[in-house]
């Protein structure tokens, strides 16, 4: 599923490219997005004026106060290809980034005034766009009830602490998956944050100390930067919205490094399942618990 990072550097540059362009035409390939009176009476015609991302959720401001939101969710791409062909694209990593389009995974196409055209595609269908005014977006059902952005100063470490006090019975790479918690954080980054906070993701939250909570609410914070700063991850074919590859994961501390050396001490990464997801953790750096 493609995180906060990804989302933000498909923000990033898109916006390069659609901020101030007119949508044309809408095809709507798929009916759980759009209405085509949803399209007709506030989508085409429209200018877009701003990209902005809540968490995992990619938010385009249109110029009559109506917002576009998108989830990618687990395998959810945004391609943009321009007038004279060249092409953008960023989310999950499929051949449709680079086949003609539409095919068989697109779901909905902007075109826009110009000639270029940016097309959502979703093999398994889970991602969604919805359409509502501005006012109405910090209110929505999923982004209303998302935690503090982790690269903001509303990420307070008191905050955090109350959070993660309130799940005492629960792991602690399961606190941090939840949304309302920390928002944009997903499987990969909770792995790495809790190895670089030296933390087994199967602790539970109750027996962290004070010093644990602290040594993890700046970890979040360094992975999550590191993340954007990369563009993301680097999944076979994965391609990020400003045409180049994100490369997090060749500098990835755990995940993905199964039976490869931890970068702290040697030990070799192993992989378990904690909260229901695959984790990889560091079995010297990261005590189980008893």
């Amino acid at each position: 599923m493609p995180e906060l990072p990804e989302v933000e550097t498909i923000r990033i540059g898109l916006s390069q490219y659609i901020i101030g362009q007119t949508i044309k035409d809408v095809d709507i390939l798929w009916s759980k997005f759009l209405s085509v009176e949803q399209v007709n009476s506030a989508v085409i015609g429209q200018t877009i004026k701003g990209l902005e991302r809540r968490a995992k959720v990619l938010i385009i401001a249109l110029s009559n106060d109506y917002s576009l939101l998108v989830h990618l969710k687990m395998t959810g791409q945004m391609v943009l290809v321009l007038a004279d062909g060249e092409r953008f694209a960023g989310g999950h990593p499929t051949d449709s980034m680079a086949a003609d389009l539409p095919d068989k995974s697109t779901r909905i196409v902007f075109a826009f005034a110009g000639g270029d055209k940016l097309y959502f595609n979703d093999q398994r269908k889970f991602g969604w766009i919805q359409l509502l005014p501005t006012v109405e977006v910090l209110t929505h059902e999923l982004v209303g009830r998302l935690g503090p952005e982790p690269l903001t100063n509303d990420f307070t470490l008191t905050g955090f602490s109350k959070v993660v006090k309130r799940h005492p019975g629960s792991p602690i790479k399961a606190v941090i998956l939840d949304q309302s918690t920390v928002s944009g954080v997903g499987n990969i980054y909770a792995d790495e944050s809790l190895h670089l906070a030296k933390i087994h993701p199967a602790v539970k939250a109750g027996d962290l100390s004070g010093a644990q909570i602290k040594r993890l609410h700046a970890a979040i914070k360094t992975i999550i930067a590191a993340g954007v700063e990369h563009g993301g991850t680097s999944f076979a074919h994965y391609v990020n919205a400003l045409g180049g590859k994100g490369d997090y994961l060749d500098n990835a501390r755990v995940f993905n490094q199964t039976d490869k050396p931890c970068p702290v001490c040697g030990t070799p990464i192993i992989k378990i399942r904690v909260a229901g997801r695959g984790t990889h953790v560091c079995p010297k750096c990261q005590k189980a618990p008893r």
